[in-house]
């Protein structure tokens, strides 16, 4: 079996600690078989953990949840919400954008792609890391879901001021068996409707959590993040 702990960058004695355990080594059998496969499975086998690799658990000041990434192929790179340079962008992260020049009054980014936030720390990651071609949440109840828990339930430990924004019912209820507000430093954690078309107006505009996430990290004595760096 192919070990996983040499692609998660920082993350590996996370992974390391329980990718021996069953459930785990059941996941990634079948990730692994079914790379190659039809129907295909998206992101790109190299980019699967892309968010772990720029983002390490010693440097997260925020995290955004995503569900699963982009059914559609040549879009999804590992980040949740973010896709490839050049593809354009979808209407989520578009509302995502929408939202960040309201709050901050910045021009929209012109690139769909996050590196630049998850390179400042922001760990852009989705529930579930990979998806089958053309349907969304496909690989619900492969075992991704239990795979971030641990990821996000290492984060207690981590000193380091957080922020955790929880955009819809499935990030709260992962920030819930998280357990992310456990941790005894300090931790912002907001909750809002998503920024999909069919939910935006229901509570994420107006909810400036760009400000918001800066505020509480400048309050903490940490650096703000530069939003419009993508």
């Amino acid at each position: 079996m192919r070990d996983w702990t040499g692609e998660v960058g920082h993350w590996a004695p996370v992974v390391a600690a329980f990718q021996q355990e069953p459930w785990c080594q059941q996941l990634m059998e079948q990730v692994e078989e079914g790379y190659g496969k039809t129907p295909a499975i998206l992101p790109p086998r190299e980019d699967l953990f892309t968010a772990l690799r720029l983002t390490g658990p010693e440097s997260v000041r925020c995290v955004i949840l995503g569900q699963d990434p982009y059914p559609t192929p040549g879009h999804a790179h590992g980040l949740a919400f973010s896709v490839r340079p050049g593809v354009g962008i979808p209407r989520s992260l578009q509302n995502m954008y929408r939202e960040l020049e309201s709050d901050l009054n910045l021009p929209r980014p012109e690139s769909g792609s996050l590196t630049g936030w998850a390179e400042q720390g922001v760990l852009l990651l989705n529930n579930v890391l990979t998806v089958y071609e053309g349907a969304a949440n496909s690989h619900k109840g492969w075992g991704w879901e239990r795979f971030t828990a641990r990821l996000l339930l290492t984060l207690r430990q981590e000193p380091r001021p957080i922020a955790f924004l929880l955009w819809g019912k499935n990030a709260q209820t992962k920030g819930r068996e998280a357990a992310i507000l456990t941790s005894v430093y300090p931790r912002l954690v907001l909750e809002t409707a998503h920024p999909s078309p069919l939910s935006a107006r229901r509570g994420f505009f107006g909810s400036r959590p760009y400000s918001r996430v800066n505020a509480f990290l400048e309050a903490n004595g940490q650096k703000a993040i530069d939003w419009q760096r993508v």
